[in-house]
């Protein structure tokens, strides 16, 4: 890796690297859990986005509000640099800034996917974008329900990223490699996938998500907890 690690610098000082999620307000846990698993482990700022579809220049949607809105990424990043598209399902248990590592040693294609040899519906749940070479995804090509942007015919060539960078839970072989594990069959907050492959890193990243140190450890010594601890000897003085 160390061969690449200057343009990785290039691309990181000269632009955050920005990361869209897909949304879906049916279940935001999955949003929420995804998106603190990526910042968490970055080596440097990233920018996340949710895709919420009433907040985007386009009004078509399929299963999900983000089943279109992903090709968007591009146009929303004023086509510079490179973006990266995840669904909502997913976990990153790596450094997510490692995977500009393959445009860099692979330059020239418009997108980057795994290429899954049999759930292939699957390749565009993780998509880096080449922005620039990816202008002709414009909202109004998007929108227009005679295009399909899933046959990737907009991409002048696709390069192919290694199987790690997702992970298709249920499909896939076990790889304790993984980088982003991908819940194909459903996050495990529920009871039909709570025992699923990985599920426990998952509910490691939820809980971590919602966690805090106690009152006294973060506010004990500020300024405020002076009145929160009166308040407390107050209620406690009138009901006794």
């Amino acid at each position: 890796m160390q061969e690449f690690s200057c343009s990785i610098e290039q691309i990181s000082k000269s632009d955050v690297f920005r990361i869209f999620l897909g949304f879906d307000k049916r279940q935001p846990v999955a949003y929420q859990v995804l998106a603190h698993s990526i910042w968490a482990r970055a080596s440097k700022s990233v920018s996340i986005t949710p895709l919420i579809i009433n907040q985007l220049p386009i009004k078509r949607v399929g299963l999900t509000g983000f089943t279109y809105s992903r090709f968007l990424v591009p146009y929303l990043s004023d086509f510079k640099g490179y973006s990266l598209f995840l669904d909502s399902d997913e976990l990153c248990v790596a450094d997510i800034l490692d995977i500009i590592l393959y445009p860099v040693a692979y330059p020239g294609a418009s997108v980057y996917m795994v290429n899954h040899q049999f759930e292939k519906y699957e390749c565009p749940s993780v998509m880096l974008f080449d922005n620039s070479k990816c202008k002709n995804l414009t909202p109004e090509f998007i929108d227009n329900p005679t295009n399909n942007p899933f046959n990737l015919k907009w991409a002048d060539k696709i390069g192919v990223l290694p199987k790690e960078w997702n992970h298709l839970v249920g499909y896939d072989q076990p790889n304790p490699e993984a980088k982003i594990i991908h819940y194909t069959q459903g996050v495990p907050i529920w009871p039909e996938t709570k025992d699923c492959e990985l599920s426990e890193l998952w509910w490691n990243e939820f809980k971590l998500m919602n966690s805090s140190v106690s009152f006294d450890e973060l506010m004990g010594k500020s300024v405020h907890a002076k009145h929160v601890y009166e308040r407390l000897e107050r209620a406690k003085t009138a009901n006794s």
